[in-house]
């Protein structure tokens, strides 16, 4: 073999192995000490980075006690500013200027809990709903419980730094999707997606020059071209963070197209370069969730799964449809093949005659990116069950019938001789004669 046929060969070949060459994609991660990624409907975690590890707030204890205050008084209720409100915020600490004595709608001092993050409004709120800090604390503490937080613990209703002032990851998801979903939740989206709001005159105040604006830099539109422009358009609010001890925090809410994505970034640094880590990694958060995956409705509500026959049935019933109670709705990553995933349905064993319509009889799973989402499967009809006495008598009577048929006919067969033999008895009489 000449040495041009041995080099075309071996070029062959390492074209072939560039070719084939398996490609990797960089594994998904973000900078801060702390993060967590969930499809907000579905409740799935599509990232997640000591979701469960204790970490400082900051002011992000303000969703929770947004949440106490929506449900316990009303927005048009009066709050009056006490010395102890004032003098509880520590130098440093944002405050939105409230005077002594100074009358404001509870409405008014929530916009300036969650727009300016005023650690003073937070205190006036907190001794309005409950008479005190440590009381509003005990309900604050009560309603993490109540939602689903396994490891929070709250002294203040405004983050100020506390070493038994703690909660996670998970457990702001946790009261995130609570505030975006529960009864007040439409005002809770109009606090915490304003930008910009001014308190009013009051008694103590006239005039209206306290103008705050919002501190999530995720929903202020930026129309500059540079690294820190970090508004995200599809964003919600919800609340940034900020102590010493507790690093940069935010917690948001992106929605695009049928994805709903709550993140939650604590423990930040400010990088070398100047540029925010929570800002940052919220925003790739989002772009990991919208890129990867898809929210997908995998079967509907009525759909039926399969036909069964069920035993002791009558022959009309038996033959009986299961069909699923809820739709099934994933959240899946964009390469898997959902048409290709067979489901695993589980009937009730021994089931049999009587059966109600809409009874449940057994469940079905989808077991998707390693998650299950089940539901109940119903029957589709009521099977009636199969009555032997009723077939007894039936059959009694078609008995009876046949006997009474059968004694008729004998009576019409003994007549029709008796008259045959007549006939005959007539005809040799009268050949007699």
């Amino acid at each position: 073999m000449n040495l041009r046929k041995r080099l075309t060969i071996i070029l062959t070949i390492i074209l072939l192995l560039l070719v084939n060459v398996p490609t990797y994609a960089k594994e998904f991660s973000i900078d801060a000490g702390a993060g967590i990624l969930v499809e907000q409907s579905t409740g799935r975690v599509l990232y997640e980075k000591n979701a469960s590890l204790v970490k400082f707030p900051a002011s992000c204890t303000k969703i929770l006690t947004c949440i106490c205050v929506l449900e316990n008084v009303n927005l048009n209720e009066t709050a009056t500013v006490s010395k102890n409100a004032l003098d509880s915020v520590p130098n440093g600490y944002v405050t939105c200027n409230l005077q002594i004595g100074e009358e404001l709608p509870v409405l008014d001092l929530l916009y300036a809990l969650m727009v300016k993050s005023a650690n003073d409004a937070a205190v006036v709120l907190a001794e309005h709903v409950s008479g005190s800090v440590e009381e509003f604390s005990n309900l604050m503490n009560q309603k993490a419980k109540e939602i689903g937080c396994k490891n929070t613990h709250f002294v203040n209703p405004n983050g100020i730094h506390n070493e038994n002032h703690y909660t996670t990851a998970y457990d702001l998801y946790k009261m995130a999707d609570y505030a975006l979903t529960f009864e007040h939740a439409d005002t809770f989206k109009q606090l915490v997606s304003t930008t910009s709001y001014t308190l009013p005159k009051t008694n103590k105040y006239p005039s209206e020059d306290r103008i705050f604006q919002s501190t999530n830099e995720l929903i202020i539109v930026n129309n500059n071209d540079r690294p820190d422009n970090y508004y995200y358009k599809d964003a919600l609010g919800i609340k940034t963070g900020h102590t010493s001890q507790a690093g940069y925090c935010v917690v948001s809410s992106a929605t695009r197209d049928n994805l709903n994505l709550i993140s939650v970034v604590l423990d930040g640094e400010i990088k070398d370069n100047g540029l925010s880590e929570r800002y940052i990694d919220t925003i790739d958060l989002f772009n990991y969730g919208f890129e990867n995956f898809d929210k997908t409705k995998v079967i509907e509500a009525g759909d039926t799964v399969k036909t069964i026959e069920i035993d002791k049935a009558t022959k009309k019933t038996k033959s009986l449809d299961v069909v699923i109670k809820d739709a099934i709705i994933a959240v899946n990553n964009k390469e898997t093949n959902i048409s290709d995933i067979k489901p695993k349905i589980i009937i009730d064993q021994n089931l049999e005659a009587p059966i109600e319509k809409n009874q449940e009889i057994g469940t079905i799973t989808y077991t998707i990116d390693g998650v299950d989402y089940s539901s109940k499967l119903l029957a589709s009809h009521d099977v009636a069950r199969f009555k032997i006495t009723g077939y007894l008598i039936f059959f009694g009577i078609l008995l009876l019938l046949w006997v009474l048929r059968s004694l008729r006919l004998r009576r019409i067969r003994r007549n029709r001789r008796r008259s045959r033999k007549r006939v005959a008895q007539s005809k040799q009489n009268r050949n007699l004669y």
